[in-house]
């Protein structure tokens, strides 16, 4: 037989003495106490007095009629809490005041600014017809678009000025203006 078999059936042999003996000594444990003890008299007197004595039962009390349940609005199937009562109409009047108080403060003084602008400068080169001037050479997810200073690229926006390394770009209501670097936005 292998070792290791032998020692499987040894951890087995001696999990099963180990439960016997646990068995064995709850068993005595509980067996010990009313074994000791007698019935009648010496049994009373070694347990300590309790708050309540025990008395007679009434039968007749368990007999007697009981009122009938009231009707009620409680679900006992719904797991949440009654609503609260409604607050006094001042403490309502006075949480308005205090709302639009902080509206009124959460207000902006001025528009927020218009979204980026999506171009991306890839670069620029030297205009073939006048060689003193540039042309940008922008993209988005759409497509490529050439411009010169001052012209206007897909309809939304104008270009201001062409860098060595960056083009500035603002909506054609002057708002929103805008530096894109060559490396992205």
């Amino acid at each position: 037989m292998h070792p290791k078999r032998q020692r499987e059936i040894a951890l087995a042999v001696a999990a099963i003495l180990l439960i016997a003996v646990v068995v064995w000594a709850v068993q005595r444990s509980t067996a010990a106490p009313a074994a000791a003890a007698p019935a009648g008299a010496a049994a009373s007197s070694a347990q300590p007095p309790s708050k309540h004595p025990i008395t007679g039962i009434d039968l007749e009390a368990l007999e007697a009629k009981r009122p009938e349940p009231e009707e009620s609005d409680r679900n006992p199937f719904r797991f949440k809490q009654r609503p609260a009562p409604a607050p006094p109409a001042a403490i309502i009047k006075q949480q308005q005041e205090q709302a639009a108080a902080q509206a009124a403060a959460a207000r902006p003084s001025e528009p927020p600014p218009p979204p980026r602008i999506p171009l991306k400068y890839i670069g620029d080169m030297t205009d073939p017809k006048n060689p003193g001037k540039r042309i940008a050479i922008l993209s988005d997810t759409r497509g490529t678009y050439f411009g010169r200073e001052g012209e206007v690229i897909e309809g939304r926006y104008r270009i201001e000025k062409i860098g060595v390394e960056s083009i500035e770009l603002a909506y054609l209501d002057g708002r929103g203006r805008q530096t894109i670097r060559q490396t992205g936005q």
